[in-house]
C-alpha cells in the first residue's frame, strides 16, 4: 500500500503542518504525496485520540472522516471491558476497526465485517501490526453477514448515523442498518448483543424501542464531553420475553488523567423521595458531570450523597460537608446573592474576572456576563440558576481540586 520511498517521507515529516506539506507539492515523484499527507494526518490525530497506535510505526489510517468517526483508545478501552471475555466475538460494523481491535483481545476469535473495502484492507493490515492474528476481517455488508454467520459469544454493532444525504439521524429506526429490525436474528445467533447509539439519543426511549432483553445501559463520558451511549441485550431474556426485574444505568466520566467517575442505578427501582432544601450561606455546591446529565438520576444522586437539589429544573446540588468522591465537579460557595443591584454590589465586590454558567436562569452567559461586567476566567466561579421558593440566585464558588 506504501512504498518505500513514501514511508521515508512521512516518518520524515510525521511532524510538520500538513496544509504545509500539499502547498509545496510533490518533488519527488516516488513519493505518493496524497497518500503520505493522508497518513501523516492521520498519525498527528492519532497520538490524542488512539495513543498507542501512533506509537506504533507502520499503522495504517483512513481519510479524515474516517479518523474523526472512530472510537477512542479511552472509549475502545472501556467496551472492551464492558464486552469481557468468551469464544467468538463479531462486529458487524466495523469501520476502521479500532473496536474490533480492543474488544477482539478478550476472545478466543474474532470477525471483522465492514463493508467499505479500503477501511477492511487496512484492518487487515493494522491487526496483523498489532499482532492481533486471531481476528479475521470480511469486506461485506454485516447484515448479510448475520444471515450465515455460526453463532457467537457477542455481537457488537455501531450503526451509522447518518442518511444518504449526509444528514445525522438519532433514531434507532432511522440508523444504518435498522438494529431494530436485526435483533430478533441477533438474539439467536449471539448470547449477547453491544450496539453503539448516538449520545443524543434518549436512552429511555432506546430501551423501549429494543424491547426486553435489555440488562444494561452505558452513558460513556470523555473529559465531561458525552460521547457514546452503550446498550447491552442478553439473548437469553429476550427470548424468555418477560419483564426484566432491574436494569443498570452505568454513568462513567472518563477522565484524561486516568481516573473515572462512575455513577451506577437501577432504572426499575421506586424512586426514592427527596425534599429540596437549601442552606443560604456557606457549603458546597456540586454539579454532575455530563454523562449524569444525560442519564437525568438526578433523585437517586440526591439521595445516595444526601445531597439536595437547589430546584428540581436546576440540577445543581448543595451540601454542608464536601463530598470527595462526587462524580461532577465541586465547589466551595463563599457568597449567594439575589439579582439585586445592591446584593450583587457587595457579593462581587473585588471580583473583575469569573467563570459564569447559567442553570435554571432566564439569561444567556454573555447576557449576564454583560450585566455583571465581569472579564471570563479567573479563579472565581458563578453559578446563576433558581432555587426553590427563593428565586434567582447567583452562586459565588471557588472550585474543588
Amino acid at each position: 500500500m506504501l512504498n518505500e520511498t513514501t514511508r521515508d517521507f512521512i516518518r520524515q515529516h510525521l511532524d510538520a503542518d500538513v496544509r504545509q506539506l500539499a502547498l509545496q507539492g510533490g518533488r519527488d515523484p516516488e513519493v505518493d504525496l496524497p497518500l503520505a499527507l493522508e497518513q501523516i494526518a492521520g498519525r498527528q490525530k492519532a497520538r490524542s485520540k488512539i495513543p498507542s497506535w501512533a506509537a506504533i510505526d507502520d499503522i495504517l489510517y483512513p481519510p479524515h472522516l474516517s479518523m474523526e468517526q472512530c472510537s477512542s483508545e479511552r472509549t475502545a478501552q472501556y467496551k472492551a471491558e464492558m464486552a469481557g471475555e468468551g469464544g467468538v466475538f463479531v462486529d458487524l460494523t466495523a469501520g476502521f476497526g479500532v473496536d474490533t481491535a480492543f474488544i477482539a483481545k478478550g476472545f478466543s476469535k474474532a470477525v471483522c465485517v465492514e463493508q467499505q473495502e479500503r477501511l477492511s484492507a487496512l484492518s487487515l493490515e493494522n491487526f496483523l501490526r498489532l499482532g492481533l492474528t486471531h481476528i479475521q476481517t470480511v469486506c461485506g455488508d454485516g447484515t448479510e453477514y448475520l444471515h450465515t454467520m455460526p453463532h457467537a459469544a457477542l455481537i457488537f454493532i455501531d450503526p451509522a448515523r447518518r442518511d444518504e444525504h449526509g444528514a445525522r439521524t438519532f433514531g434507532i429506526a432511522d440508523c444504518t442498518p435498522n438494529v431494530l429490525e436485526m435483533m430478533d436474528e441477533m438474539t439467536e445467533k449471539a448470547d449477547r448483543i453491544i450496539i453503539k447509539l448516538s449520545p443524543m439519543l434518549d436512552w429511555r426511549k432506546a430501551v423501549e424501542d429494543i424491547g426486553s432483553g435489555v440488562s444494561s445501559v452505558h452513558i460513556v463520558s470523555v473529559d465531561n464531553e458525552c460521547k457514546e451511549l452503550l446498550i447491552e441485550v442478553k439473548s437469553e431474556e429476550r427470548k424468555v420475553r418477560s419483564a426484566v426485574p432491574s436494569l443498570r444505568v452505568i454513568c462513567v466520566n472518563l477522565l484524561s488523567d486516568g481516573r473515572e467517575e462512575r455513577f451506577e442505578f437501577d432504572a426499575k427501582a421506586p424512586l426514592p423521595t427527596k425534599t429540596t432544601c437549601f442552606a443560604e450561606f456557606g457549603g458546597f455546591l456540586f454539579e454532575p458531570n455530563a454523562s449524569i446529565m444525560k442519564a437525568g438520576c438526578f433523585v437517586q444522586l440526591s439521595e445516595r450523597f444526601g445531597i439536595s437539589q437547589l430546584d428540581s429544573n436546576s440540577h445543581l446540588f448543595v451540601s454542608d460537608t464536601d463530598i470527595e468522591d462526587f462524580p461532577g465537579r465541586r465547589f466551595v460557595i463563599d457568597k449567594v446573592t439575589s439579582m439585586n443591584k445592591r446584593d450583587l454590589k457587595e457579593a462581587l465586590t473585588g471580583i473583575s474576572r469569573a467563570n459564569i454558567a447559567v442553570r435554571n436562569f432566564p439569561m444567556s452567559v454573555a447576557e449576564l456576563r454583560k450585566r455583571l461586567k465581569l472579564q471570563d476566567g479567573g479563579d472565581v466561579y458563578i453559578f446563576a440558576t433558581t432555587v426553590a421558593n427563593q428565586g434567582h440566585r447567583l452562586f459565588v464558588c471557588r472550585k474543588k481540586s
